[in-house]
């Protein structure tokens, strides 16, 4: 876990406790299969990441867009990994042995 965490931004790693209570929201409303869920928060944390990125980097130049929808993915990608990687963290301490 150390390693992803040295990825992420630390200011987005919010955004993993985040996905985790969204995926949860979704897994009791029961709203999308359980195989959609790491999709749709992959998705969400890919936009709150682009959120994020637009607000505190310069968008003057072609590179520094290309830069932005880069970080915005691969930190989106990061933080919903983070947090099925939470998701199973409780899953394991709750079950008995």
């Amino acid at each position: 876990m150390e390693q992803i965490i040295n990825y992420v931004k630390p200011e987005l790693l919010v955004l993993a406790v985040v996905l985790y209570f969204i995926g949860a929201g979704l897994k009791q409303a029961q709203a999308v299969k359980d195989k959609y869920i790491p999709a749709i928060l992959g998705a969400c944390g890919c936009l709150l990441a682009a959120v994020y990125v637009i607000a505190t980097c310069p968008l003057g130049t072609m590179q520094e867009i290309a830069m932005a929808v880069f970080t915005a993915i691969v930190q989106g990608i990061l933080v919903a990994g983070l947090s099925t990687y939470v998701n199973q963290l409780v899953k394991q301490a709750r079950k008995e042995e």
